[in-house]
């Protein structure tokens, strides 16, 4: 009984040496073209479509002052009118501030970042790179105070910023970068 098991073994491992036939290669077929789909609208019906968040046409070729200006222009209402407002500030309290344009937000810098300006649903949030470093006799830092760096103002539909106070947080902050760099 041995032997019939040890030829039955080798009769199936022969069985298993040999190649499996292949089928024959099918020649390339080209997929048919499938109809455009209908674009699906995201706005529900009766809904008020809300102001976008991001600037919606193409940014290439643009100054950041321009960039800034869309943003404004895009966002429209409340948030428009408080950005617009902020900018004005910061350009009377620091005529030499740069406007860049980084991370898809408003950036003012003088001799590093000062600030950012970003434009949500429902506020307007004015964040300092270096506010935790900056005296802030009125308060209007309200938000991001738990950090031991940033610092942020944020701004909601019927809120205002005292604009002399603001002024002076602002030269403040552009000061500390100035003298952090020179040190």
């Amino acid at each position: 009984m041995k032997r019939t098991k040890k030829k039955a073994s080798a009769k199936s491992k022969q069985k298993s040496k040999a190649k499996p036939k292949r089928a024959p290669a099918k020649a390339a077929r080209k997929p048919a073209p499938r109809p455009a789909a209908k674009p699906k609208s995201t706005v529900k019906a009766g809904a008020k479509p809300q102001a976008p968040l991001r600037p919606k046409t193409d940014l290439t070729g643009k100054s950041p002052s321009e960039l800034i200006d869309l943003r404004i222009l895009d966002v429209a209402g409340w948030r428009a009118e408080t950005l617009s407002r902020m900018r004005t500030l910061i350009r009377e309290a620091h005529p030499e501030v740069v406007e860049e344009w980084k991370w898809e937000v408003p950036v003012w810098s003088h001799d590093g970042i000062v600030c950012t300006g970003e434009v949500y649903q429902n506020v307007v949030k004015l964040t300092f790179a270096h506010g935790a470093g900056v005296p802030d006799p009125s308060n209007l830092f309200n938000s991001s105070l738990q950090g031991n760096t940033r610092r942020a103002i944020d701004i909601h539909e019927g809120e205002s910023v005292d604009a002399e106070a603001f002024k002076a947080l602002f030269k403040a902050a552009a000061a500390r970068n100035s003298a952090a760099k020179s040190s």
